[in-house]
């Protein structure tokens, strides 16, 4: 349940004062409890009561689950990859009405939702959420994998998903809705979501529907549905995201925005047109995962102190670098939030918008209207700012009028797509801007990479062949006693060997050597052999310090370095 929804609703209730639900909310916060157990460490109430209480704030019955048998002819109404998806369970059937219990009771659509997907009324009822996940554990297993019994109901339900001839936008939309069609689509966004994938990707081929989720930035390929699924599940997610179902021919973009597993989850949707039909890729922006916290990037000490530093000064520019998923969006993002202050105005303009943070305000770019990095960053300068913060300089206009920006007191945060952080001053000069300027503005280049990290639960270690210290330049004796890892791969990686995914970090301080030599239009190389001899530790070097500290493999480490 979303903490200050609950918390208001105890606020209105005059059960909480709202000082007592800003401690309640901190507590939780801060110590990482839930919403129920803050209120009971905290003595407002016991667990019992807690529920009671948001029951009689939606008008709901409360039920103890423990007291309460459930019959297996109810349990079979809900499928169980829609008990999963919604955390829902049902409890009795009352006069054609499904009484369910919902882990997140105060979320209006899912009972909306289960509605829609069982074509009978729903009547919502609260009970602990231990309680409710337990039993939807006990009832329907605790595998997520019911993907086989959604698809032997869409092989049941037979010809139906078969575009017919002549029946275009309309026969299009009627698949688009048919529930197994809904469920099936919904199972897969929930799958996505609890694998922590970052992106999933439908993809027709001439005789195969594949569907992939990339996870920790590699590709995993589920179990194929039958080909004749992709229009109809195309369609579907088209339709969720609001999207012109019979333009199949234009690429198209759109977002979905959804409540899946308890997490609200944001997708940002783009269709693409093949030979074998379009393919749809959902770009996954899942709020509750995302850590915007500076100091919990993984950075080494000397980068975070620096960048901490640098974020603080009254004007200049700071670039991170990298190419596209290396998560330079999310370092610039807990930049901001760091210094995002009572006494300042922070603007950002993207494309499009990522994550909304409290108190900035962000401007999406749109193209399509002539609405340019460029014409919003000039916009920008009339707003009095403070701090600035540009998605990413492509083009001479932007990167000049950041540069004016800067130069008249404003603080510029930007992306730009190289290989390392010596690059971006070259690709600076080769996009026009003039090399005095870039040396009196620019005061620090961010590079970074994402490499995935061993899974904890499986990492063995193990000693490192010739070969492969030959490969990272490394000698016997430069190893000591020092130990390489590798993930053998278990059920908690999906016997990947990898789980999550951490940075690594080239920090170029802009001193006065470097900005010499920048006049001089000094080749990337020149830069970067200047900066390495003035402490700079490269891409490949951080790498390094990740794969003695365990962190991740040498393998890694060569292929983004």
């Amino acid at each position: 349940m979303n903490n200050e929804q609950v918390l208001d609703l105890f606020v209105d209730q005059n059960v909480l004062q709202k000082t007592q639900a800003d401690d309640v909310l901190t507590e939780a916060q801060q110590n990482g409890k839930t919403i129920v157990q803050a209120m009971v460490d905290g003595g407002f109430m016991d667990e019992a009561g807690f529920y009671r209480t948001v029951a009689e704030g939606i008008g709901a019955e409360f039920i103890d689950l423990n007291d309460k048998e459930i019959g297996p002819e109810v349990v079979k109404i809900v499928p169980a990859g829609l008990a999963r998806l919604h955390r829902a369970l049902p409890v009795e059937l009352v006069d054609g009405t499904l009484r369910v219990a919902l882990a997140d009771p105060l979320e209006p659509r899912t009972a909306e939702d289960l509605r829609f997907a069982l074509g009978r009324d729903i009547e919502v009822v609260v009970a602990p959420v231990e309680q409710i996940e337990d039993r939807i554990k006990i009832f329907y297993g605790s595998d997520t994998s019911s993907m086989e019994e959604v698809l032997k109901q869409l092989g049941e339900v037979g010809e139906l998903m078969q575009l017919r001839e002549g029946d275009g936008a309309t026969g299009a939309e009627a698949e688009a809705n048919a529930t197994p069609i809904i469920r099936f689509v919904d199972l897969i966004l929930y799958q996505a979501i609890q694998d922590r994938a970052s992106d999933i990707h439908f993809e027709p081929f001439e005789n195969e529907f594949k569907i992939r989720y990339r996870v920790d930035g590699a590709l995993y390929e589920m179990a194929p549905p039958p080909r004749h699924l992709a229009p109809p599940v195309i369609s579907r997610v088209k339709v969720m995201a609001n999207m012109n179902i019979a333009e199949r021919r234009l690429p198209q973009d759109g977002r979905i925005q959804k409540n899946i597993a308890g997490r609200s989850v944001d997708l940002r949707v783009s269709t693409l047109p093949t030979q074998f039909g379009e393919s749809v890729v959902l770009r996954v922006l899942d709020r509750s995962t995302v850590n915007l916290d500076l100091e919990m990037l993984g950075m080494p000490k000397y980068v975070g102190d620096y960048i901490l530093e640098v974020i603080e000064r009254p004007n200049g520019i700071f670039i991170a670098t990298g190419p596209t998923g290396s998560g330079k969006t999310t370092t610039l993002y807990s930049c901001l939030r760091k210094i995002n202050t009572l006494d300042s105005k922070l603007l950002t303009a993207e494309e499009p918008v990522e994550y909304d943070l409290e108190g900035i305000m962000q401007v999406p770019v749109n193209e399509n209207i002539g609405l340019t990095f460029a014409r919003v960053l000039r916009a920008f300068l009339r707003q009095d700012p403070d701090r600035i913060m540009v998605g990413e300089t492509r083009d001479l206009e932007t990167a000049q009028i950041a540069v004016q920006a800067s130069l008249t007191g404003h603080l510029v945060f930007t992306t730009l797509h190289t290989n390392d952080a010596p690059g971006a001053i070259t690709r600076l000069i080769d996009m026009g801007v003039e090399p005095f300027l870039i040396s009196s503005t620019l005061e620090a280049v961010l590079g970074q990479r994402l490499l995935r990290s061993i899974c904890p639960n499986c990492r063995t270690s193990y000693e490192p062949n010739t070969n492969t210290l030959d490969q990272v330049g490394l000698g016997r004796r430069d190893l000591g006693d020092k130990k390489f890892f590798y993930g053998k791969g278990c059920d908690a990686c999906n016997q990947t060997g990898y789980k999550g995914r951490k940075g690594i970090y080239e920090l170029l301080r802009i001193t006065d050597p470097l900005r010499e030599l920048i006049n001089e239009r000094a080749p990337t190389v020149t830069l970067k052999q200047k900066a390495i001899e003035l402490g700079m530790i490269t891409l490949r070097q951080d790498g390094l310090r990740s794969v003695f500290d365990g962190d991740t493999t040498v393998e890694e480490v060569l292929k983004y370095t």
